[in-house]
This record gives structure tokens, sequence and C-alpha cells, in this order.
């Protein structure tokens, strides 16, 4: 038997290319295995588990139907990534009361890595490095300016976290709908743990996945960051050892790859924009606008913190956007921008307006003062959107200083900017970063370039305002309490450690911090206009025995809806349901996905039905 081509299309983007027959269920063609139950259930299983552990089980079922070949050899799947996935995946099947495939029976087909096995998952966490090699006689400050593939992508931040290990170290926030993972590099002096006082920073780029600049300037940028950082740098090191700092380059890697096929220099304004599910990622979270409009007219309700309505899960939620839900639920994020393309102008709050029916209406929130600071502290930083002539890329917004209300340049609804707002303690911007969505290589410098200082100047907007830490007479500290700004309609609330962040424009503000079962505490404050750093701002709170504000209580107690899909979901394997689990007693009439085996006359897959 030799090595030959794999010619199955369910199996064309395994990481490598040869296979040999008969292969370990001992099917000694390509016809044979395209006819078989197991080869139509690995092509089917995307839709029996709504996406679920997918392509993961796809690869891995490939693995055993195509092995792997190389000079005249066939290579085993590693017995530890099956393992792995049946552990995480085990519960999509018991929701839909299907039993584990026989052919991925870990102790059967699968080899230990000591008997020189092979991850047929690899290539989904970038692992197959397709980066070409270049001199070992670079300078340390050499950034490839050029389109990153994904998993040129994964190894370039890995690379720079390794390089600068004492102050970065990467990490998945979940994965795409592919399966792809959506990796982060985080810069801080002490990485992976958050510090007292030290604010969170964000960036987001590629939300949309045929918007590649943003992609690109953040994989410059934690380059940059690295290398200047060792250098001695004293703006950069000042950024890493006052903030912690996570940027997301690709949102969509799924989007992107459909972008990418089509080539740098074609301007394309749909063909990648959506995920693999055909989704828009900035009109997938929840409505929280309408509801804040909703409120704005009551007295004494607040407009932050507003749980995501149960109505919200019966429609498709992106795995993408749960994990992005997710990880701001974890982090205590202070500032963010989300970084697109198509225009060159710099949006905040509210994206969605205030009249359903107005496609073009002024909208802000109670910190307009504090989002155009924002607003302009990036626009005012970058040379082509701080200039004056309308006969460019953005000209259209000269006017209006190269910023804009959301909903006033257009309206829509389900943003990742508005929800941050309403849902966290997070304030985000979209940055629109140029008119041509997916430029020419040759472009990129330039595109740098102008840029970086931008970049770097918003993220520095972060040490605005107040900051504190909010705790008992004994000095423990009091999570959940809340940071009400007299005049603003907005609270903040503290994190685990009793620490908040209040982004504030200068000005003389009166400040209480309040939590339940504590009395309230005012301050009064002033914010100096050439203080750039945040003011320190502590509050002790006494306990009371009675409660005066009973609304004010069930709001700060019930921050999160009782039930949580949220708190279900697992961004990185993406289980099942956990409750569907056992349950009622399975009918005896065949499941209904056993219609997708109709074809079938004499090898009907009774092996997935549970005895």
């Amino acid at each position: 038997a030799k090595c030959v081509d794999i010619a199955l299309s369910s199996c064309t983007d395994v990481a490598y290319t040869q296979t040999m027959y008969p292969n370990f269920l001992d099917q000694k063609s390509r016809e044979v295995i395209e006819y078989s139950s197991e080869y139509i259930l690995i092509s089917v299983l995307h839709n029996l588990l709504q996406g679920e552990c997918n392509p993961d089980l796809r690869l891995l079922g490939c693995s055993v139907l195509a092995p792997q070949c190389e000079k005249d050899k066939v290579i085993k799947p590693c017995r530890h990534v099956c393992e792995n996935l049946k552990k995480n995946c085990l519960p999509a099947f018991d929701a839909i009361d299907m039993a584990w495939p026989y052919f991925l029976d870990c102790d059967r087909f699968f080899a230990g890595e000591e008997e020189g096995c092979f991850d047929p998952l690899a290539k989904l966490r970038g692992e197959v490095d397709v980066e070409e090699d270049l001199p070992s006689d670079l300078p340390a400050t050499f950034i490839q300016f050029k389109h990153h593939s994904y998993s040129q992508m994964v190894s370039t931040l890995k690379k720079t976290a390794s390089k600068c290990s004492h102050i970065a170290t990467t990490y998945s926030i979940g994965r795409s709908f592919e399966g792809k993972d959506l990796f982060v590099i985080e810069f801080s002096t002490k990485p992976g743990h958050h510090e007292l006082l030290k604010p969170e920073f964000k960036y987001i780029g590629n939300m949309h996945g045929n918007e590649v600049v943003g992609k690109e300037l953040l994989i410059y940028l934690a380059q940059y960051l690295c290398s200047e950082y060792l250098l001695g740098n004293p703006r950069i090191q000042t950024l890493i050892n006052n903030t912690r700092i996570h940027l997301l380059p690709s949102l969509n890697p799924d989007g992107y790859e459909l972008a990418a096929e089509e080539g740098a220099g074609y301007n394309g304004w749909v063909i990648g924009r959506q995920t693999a599910q055909n989704l828009d990622l900035n009109r997938n979270f929840p409505d929280l606008t309408s509801e804040a409009y909703r409120r704005a007219g009551i007295r004494g309700a607040r407009l932050d913190h507003i749980p995501i309505p149960q109505s919200y899960w019966w429609g498709k939620v992106a795995p993408e956007t749960k994990a992005v839900m997710k990880w701001l639920r974890y982090i205590p994020f202070v500032l963010s921008a989300s970084l697109h393309g198509g225009e060159l102008v710099v949006t905040y709050p509210y994206d969605y307006s205030r009249h359903p029916m107005e496609e073009k209406m002024f909208s802000p929130t109670p910190d307009e003062k504090m989002f155009k600071m924002l607003a302009k502290a990036y626009a005012d930083a970058h040379p082509v959107i701080s200039d004056r002539s309308e006969l460019r890329c953005g000209g259209n917004f000269v006017k209006r200083g190269g910023i804009i209300n959301g909903a006033e340049w257009y309206s829509f609804t389900g943003g990742m900017a508005d929800f941050n707002y309403l849902h966290t303690n997070c304030f985000e911007v979209t940055v629109e970063v140029g008119c041509e969505k997916f430029p020419l290589e040759e472009e990129l410098f330039t595109i740098w370039h102008e840029n970086r200082d931008a970049l770097l100047n918003y993220m520095e907007m972060v040490h605005r305002g107040i900051k504190g830490i909010v705790s008992d007479k004994f000095g423990n500290p009091i999570k959940n309490a809340r940071i009400s700004v007299r005049g603003i309609q907005h609270d903040v609330t503290t994190a685990a450690d009793g620490d908040y962040w209040r982004l504030l424009p200068p000005g003389t503000y009166i400040i209480s911090a309040q939590a339940a079962g504590y009395s309230r505490v005012m301050k009064r404050v002033t914010l100096p206009a050439k203080m750039k750093r945040a003011g320190r701002v502590d509050f002790v709170l006494r306990p009371v025995e009675a409660w005066p504000n009973k609304l004010l209580r069930r709001s700060m107690e019930d921050m999160y809806d009782p039930y949580d899909p949220l708190e279900l979901f697992d961004p990185h394997a993406q289980h099942g349901q956990p409750e569907a689990r056992g349950g009622s007693p399975p009918s005896r009439e065949k499941p209904w996905w056993w219609s997708y085996f109709s074809s079938l006359d004499l090898h009907k897959p009774l092996w997935l039905l549970k005895q």
C-alpha cells in the first residue's frame, strides 16, 4: 500500500494531504468510505449538534477514516486529543440521545505520544506554522508589514509573548464557529492576573472578517509594545507598568478566511463580513439600548448594568458573541475600542437611535462629554483624521473633528459598543481605520505609522478620571459597590478586590459610593484640566441595620438574571447544555436524527442508538 491524495470532500481541510487504504476500519477505497454510515455521520455532525464541538469532531473522524500517511506509512492520531474531545463533547451527544461513535474509541484507534502520533486538531490552534523563516540577525524592532493568515497570526503572537515572557502572555477567550481559537495577547507586569487599581484595557479587531486592517494593526502593536519595552522606551514602559492591556486581533477568523480567498486589494463589502453562521457580530449582541431609552424617563432608574433579556437567547447567538460576553464578565474592563474598516472616523455610543424610525439621529449617552473626549483622543493623534482636507477618505467628518455619535451617522441595534456601556463598566468606541477594507500589502506600513500614536494615545486615556478602593471599616474590600456621579445617570461597580475606575472629563463632581447593607458616603472631587492620571478617591462604608431603598438594593443584587445561559456556556469546549443530560427515558421510536441515514439500506448505524 502507498500514500494517496485525500479525495474526501468532508476531509479536505485536514492538516495533511495524503492517506492510505484500507483505513483503520478496513474500508478499502474512497468510494467505500463515502457510502459508509461513519462518513455520513461526520458530514452531518455539524447540523446534528448545531455547530457544537465542530469542526473538531469532523477532523477527529477524518483522522480515522482517512489517517495521515507519510513515506507510505500510516500515523495514528493522538489518544489524548480524542480523550479531551470526548470529555468535552459527550454532553452534546447525550442532549440528542445519541451514543458516542464506535470509531472514535480512544483506546482502539488512537495512539499515545510515545508511539509517534499526530494531533489532528493542531491546525485549529494555529500550530501548523506556515510562516517563512526570517534571517536570525534581524533587529529587535523588526516588524514584518504583511497580511497574516490565521496560523501566522497565532505564531507571531506566541513568539512575541515568548520574547517578552516577563510582561506578556497569550490566551484564548473561546472558539469561533469553525473551531478556531480567539487568541488574545496580554501585556502587564503580572501577566494573567488582575492587579489592584491597575485598569484593564482591550482592543478588538477583525469583528467583520473582511475588514482586516484592525487585525494587522493589533499584530503590529503587540510586536511594537514588546520591542519598545525591551529597548527602554519610557512611554511604553509607563503604559505597560500601569495598565493591563489585552489585544484580540481577530474576533472573526472564519470570516477572514473567506475574505482572504478574494485577496488583498479586493474592497469587498460582503464576502467574509459575517461569521461562518452568516451572522454579523456587530448586530448579534443583546439590544440593551432600547431598554435604556425606556428607563431614561423613570425617576431613579439606572442606565447601567442592564441584564440580558431572556428573549435574546431565543435567537441565534454566535459562539464568538458569547465568548466576548463571558470575557467581559470575568475581567473588569475600563476602556475599549473596536477597529473596523470602510471609513475614516471614530464613532461613539449610542449606536442605536433613541427614535427607532430615525436612521440618523443624535443619541447621546449620559457620558456624552467623556465619550467625545475619548473619540477625540484617537482622532486628534491620527494625522489623516485630523487633516482639515475634505477631499480625502473620511472628509465628510472634517467639520465634526473626525468623530461622530454612532446613531447620528447611521443607527443599528445589537452593537458591541452599546452592550459594553450598558451591561458592564467598560466604555467602548468604534474606530473606522480606513476606506479600504482589505488594502494591498504595500500600504500596510503607511497605515501602521498613521495609527501608531493614535493607538497609544487612546490606551493612555484609561488613566483619566478617578479610581479607588471601597472597603468596610476593617479594610475588607466590598465587591459590587456602586460608584455614582451626581448628574450622570450611569454608575460603575467595584471589582472583586473592591477597586473601581470611573472615567470622567475635567470638572468638579459629587461622587458617592454605596453597597447593600452599608450607608452611602459622598465626596466632592475636582479634576484639573491638565491632570492626565486618575485621581485616587477611596471610600470606607459603614454597615446599617435597614436598607433605605429596596429598589436600588434589588438592582444591585440582581445584576444578572437568575437564569443565565451565559453561565452554562463553555467558550472553549462549546458543550451541550448540561441540564439536557439524563432527563426522561428515551422513546422506543427512532430519534429524530435517524432520517439522516435513510439512504443506507443494510448498514444503518445501529451503534449510534443508545441501548
